[in-house]
């Protein structure tokens, strides 16, 4: 049993049991328990369906145009238009956190990942915890990531360590787009455990080998799960005229053009792979799950030592409003997301709100295949599915972040926000969330004993960290 799956302990405020009630047996693949279900059936026929999920790196809450942008996202908004929007989804403030939580359904503090992985750096998402790649692989799923990694900057501790089998595209955090080199010079570029080199954007080099992955290399008589994270609209920002075009005259701040000319390259990219699954005749038997990793940045100063130089200072990129902050905070704008889940057949058209996190993704893509989850698992997050699907409301529940410089509780509508490195030294503020979704005012003078009993969440979700 991986030893990162300890035993429930009384510190466990939210974790659920989620083993499934139609289990045939159980077997031991790779030092891994895993349960494999006849099927939890949520629809006719949606046993074990295609998963390709999407990441975009860095888009903001009015990045897309279903939230009123001046970023046009016509294939986002037809994914809205036909899907269920999660109006309340929060993930980390950074990448390599939500990274963390999005393969293990837990809280990236769980891990010691509380920013990004950066420069030199050996830290790695443990050798030894169950990722979701690894438990749909073990169930008979063929997995692919194409797209950034950011769980370990090395060859030796890069996505095929971590349950994926075929895997494409880069290791490190902000990338060139064109020569795909780490900001300061390091190749990262990779496809199965070699580093190599192409030419080309990177958002059309993920985007082809994600499609010759559906197309020609899984193996057909196996469901797939298909990560697609993405490069952009991530600083430092590189786009050919077809795409900055069309904003020459509606946004005149030339960072901030640049950016919507690669969120439309982007949503170019994803009409494609939704092309790719009708030609294959996969749409109706595929979720299409989408999201953003972080919520929008301000701004990219940059320094002469990075990218060589090449690349000016970026001084208007992402847009949360009406949100509070920016990506690096845990108020609104830095964790709460454009995020849509698209199932042909299976969901119609809703607006889901319901609090959801990014580590409810694993459990519910479980759930939703059949598989049930290890006898002693640690996933912290919860089954979603009857929340995405029906719309219904689920109970209140605890979600928890951590960064180096805050941290955070949110129990049902109210939030404690503290600032300060751990939660003895710093400033605390408490919002209302229901009535101050902008958090615009502290009421912590006002709500003494609410402020008391979101503190003693906050200090048992910072025990079960390392």
């Amino acid at each position: 049993m991986p030893k990162n799956i300890r035993k429930k302990s009384g510190h466990d405020l939210h974790r659920r049991d989620f083993l499934g009630r139609t289990a045939l047996g159980l077997a031991g693949v790779g030092g891994l328990w895993y349960l494999r279900c006849s099927g939890v059936e949520t629809e006719p026929g949606s046993k074990h369906p295609n998963i390709l999920l999407i990441v975009a790196d860095d888009a903001g809450w009015r990045d897309v145009g279903y939230h009123g942008s001046e970023i046009k996202t016509r294939n986002l908004d037809r994914l809205r238009e036909t899907g269920a929007e999660l109006d309340q989804f929060y993930v980390c403030p950074t990448c390599s956190p939500t990274r963390a939580s999005l393969l293990t359904g837990r809280p990236a503090g769980r891990f010691g990942i509380l920013g990004p992985i950066a420069g030199k750096s050996k830290q790695v998402l443990p050798f030894d915890t169950l990722t979701l790649p690894q438990l749909l692989k073990l169930n008979g799923y063929a997995t692919a990531i194409t797209g950034k990694w950011h769980l370990g900057l090395r060859l030796e501790n890069g996505p095929r360590k971590y349950g994926f089998e075929y895997t494409y595209g880069y290791l490190h955090g902000q990338i060139d787009p064109y020569t795909h080199l780490y900001k300061f010079g390091d190749r990262t570029w990779h496809r199965n455990d070699q580093l190599i080199e192409e030419e080309g954007h990177a958002t059309d080099l993920i985007t082809d080998e994600a499609i010759r992955f559906i197309a020609d290399h899984r193996d057909k008589s196996r469901p797939f799960f298909l990560y697609v994270p993405y490069s952009v609209p991530h600083y430092p920002l590189n786009e050919d005229e077809k795409w900055i075009a069309p904003y020459r005259e509606s946004i005149p701040d030339q960072s901030r053009r640049l950016f919507a000319a690669s969120m439309s390259h982007l949503d170019d990219a994803v009409g494609r792979l939704l092309k790719t699954l009708q030609a294959e005749n996969l749409q109706n038997n595929t979720m299409v799950i989408f999201m953003s990793d972080n919520g929008g940045q301000q701004n990219w100063l940059g320094t002469a030592e990075q990218y060589e130089g090449r690349y000016a200072p970026q001084r208007r990129l992402g847009d949360n409003r009406p949100l509070r902050d920016w990506k690096g905070t845990l108020y609104e704008g830095g964790i709460r997301v454009p995020a849509l889940w698209n199932w042909p057949g299976r969901l119609s058209a809703k607006r889901v709100r319901s609090v959801i996190s990014v580590t409810d993704i694993l459990p519910t893509i479980a759930a939703i295949a059949g598989i049930s989850l290890p006898p002693d698992h640690e996933i912290e997050g919860k089954n979603v599915w009857e929340s995405i699907a029906q719309g219904a409301i689920g109970p209140d529940r605890t979600l928890y972040w951590r960064t180096d410089k805050q941290l955070a509780v949110r129990y049902g509508d109210w939030k404690l926000v503290h600032t300060g490195a751990n939660p003895n030294v710093g400033v605390d503020e408490l919002f209302d969330l229901a009535k101050d979704p902008l958090e615009q005012t502290d009421i912590a003078p006002q709500h003494p004993e609410k402020l008391s009993a979101l503190r003693k969440v906050l200090l048992a979700q910072y025990a079960l960290d390392q």
